[in-house]
């Protein structure tokens, strides 16, 4: 039996024992007459750093808010494992939940590896087409797969950093081979930055393993270092400012989590924000207000200059006026 005629026949259900016990009803206000959550949904985040859980919690505040007690949320964390995600994902589908929450890539590309029938939404994917292998992507992925990005305009982070470090030469991008949308992130800035006269060099790390040893040369041979939206950096930003920060390198990061962790400034998006809008998009998929395979991508609607104060006292650096202190 499909989900949709299951739910049909819990209510149907429900009505029946509601009209024998002379329309008492249920007395929880919501979800079905014996006393389930409508809907489940399962959230498979890939490891727990500010910006995903912002986006999980935007994400759940905003689905109870529009379907209360009707949903339930089986939360799993992956610790940043892409296998964890695939395993988290294949238990989703063997307990057919009705819709999926795949927060970051790794746990979006395991969702639309684990099934073609359940609604997966994603969150904190900066760009569907790399990250799924679609060539041409018009913003619409189609089939059972939608969700919001992460993407800040990376032309303007490019020159965020030319506002901020006009007299520097040479910029290592320092960021996880192991993520798709990394390197499509850096590939950008390093053509917005050449074209400023910037030199540019890729700094790669397959993991949190080998980053400390692919920091300290990245921060040897550099003025300035470009970390992007990436899951592997925001978990290790402690790592990255424990080198960079004594060898007085700035970072601009790509978002505000690594920005606070260990940059200085950050062209920022509220993930929390991110997350309504993904949950919002949830609401209409599982209320049949909406085709997931005609939802187009939804992109943050505003994005603010942040910078880190600690960071930037310590290495002396003067922020110009538009920029808002990271709390």
């Amino acid at each position: 039996m499909k989900k949709a005629d299951k739910i049909i026949a819990m209510m149907l259900m429900g009505a029946m024992t509601a009209s024998m016990a002379g329309c008492s009803g249920s007395g929880s206000g919501g979800g079905t007459a014996d006393g389930k959550a409508a809907y489940t949904v399962g959230i498979c985040q890939l490891v727990q750093h500010d910006a995903l859980d912002a986006a999980t919690k935007g994400f759940m505040d905003a689905l109870k808010e529009e379907l209360g007690d009707q949903v339930a949320f089986d939360e799993q964390n992956a610790q940043g494992d892409s296998n964890t995600c695939s395993t988290i994902i294949n238990n989703f589908v063997s307990s057919d939940v009705d819709l999926i929450l795949a927060n970051a890539t790794p746990a979006l590309q395991a969702a639309q590896a684990g099934t073609t029938e359940i609604p997966i939404l994603g969150t904190s994917v900066t760009e569907y087409g790399v990250a799924l292998g679609i060539e041409s992507f018009d913003g619409t992925v189609g089939g059972n797969i939608s969700g919001t990005s992460d993407l800040a305009p990376l032309d303007e982070q490019a020159a965020m950093l030319h506002e901020l470090f006009p007299d520097a030469k040479n910029v290592g991008l320092l960021y996880c081979s192991a993520e798709a949308n990394s390197q499509y992130q850096v590939d950008t800035v390093k053509k917005a930055l050449e074209s400023l006269g910037y030199t540019c060099e890729y700094y790669s790390f397959s993991d949190s393993n080998d980053l400390s040893t692919v920091a300290t040369k990245a921060a040897a041979e550099n003025d300035v270092l470009y970390v992007p939206t990436d899951n592997t950096a925001a978990a290790a930003a402690e790592t990255v400012d424990n080198i960079c920060r004594p060898a007085g390198i700035p970072i601009i990061a790509g978002e505000e989590g690594i920005c606070k962790g260990c940059g200085v400034a950050t062209l920022s998006i509220s993930y929390y924000d991110l997350g309504v809008a993904t949950g919002k998009m949830a609401a209409k998929i599982l209320k049949g207000e909406a085709d997931i395979s005609q939802m187009p991508i939804e992109y943050a609607p505003q994005f603010t200059k942040k910078y880190n104060k600690t960071i930037c006292d310590d290495l002396g650096i003067q922020i110009p006026e538009g920029y808002v202190a990271i709390e």
